[in-house]
């Protein structure tokens, strides 16, 4: 596992009660935020910047709870910008791929190797490294003041981790040239 996001939870694992807590985490949580602040908002114009994450776009190998609840908060911040346009408040958000933070330190350090861990977090980006915590910061403060044509993105901080064509084959066996 290259990432430290999603632990690795395959579907047959995952109980009902252990993926509504994540639901409520990682979704209703943004939802019950936005419902309070909304009346607020309003009144102000405010924004409302909600935290995804780049596999909630682009999907991950045995992370269907955590990649489902992320997705759902990208799609959610989608229809309440359409929602909230009329009163002027934008609703935004960011995708974060593979970020240095202290997680990702504590969970490397617990590696078999963890310095190939490192390696594999850096390699899974095109520029080679890992964003940092003050990069989202700042990333989340462009959306917040300087951004005030931007309503429904989401704005991806992956260093390029989802595009360039690559192997892509999760199959146990070589496939054939059919």
């Amino acid at each position: 596992m290259n990432r430290t996001d999603p632990p690795e939870q395959r579907i047959d694992d995952t109980s009902v009660q252990g993926f509504q807590e994540l639901l409520n985490l990682n979704l209703i949580g943004y939802f019950l935020t936005a419902k309070y602040a909304l009346p607020h908002l309003r009144k102000t114009q405010g924004n409302i910047i909600n935290v995804s994450s780049l596999v909630g776009i682009i999907g991950q190998k045995h992370a269907i709870p955590y990649v489902a609840t992320k997705g759902a908060v990208t799609a959610m911040t989608k229809a309440m910008a359409i929602d909230e346009s009329q009163y002027s408040v934008r609703v935004n958000s960011i995708s974060p791929g593979n970020i240095w933070t202290p997680l990702w330190k504590e969970l490397s350090s617990q590696a078999t190797d963890p310095d190939a861990m490192i390696l594999g977090g850096k390699d899974a980006q095109l520029l080679g490294r890992m964003g940092t915590a003050e990069e989202c910061a700042k990333a989340v403060l462009y959306l917040a003041a300087e951004a005030t044509f931007c309503t429904g993105i989401d704005l991806l901080l992956s260093g390029g981790a989802e595009l360039n064509y690559g192997c892509k084959n999760q199959q146990k066996t070589p496939s054939s040239n059919n």
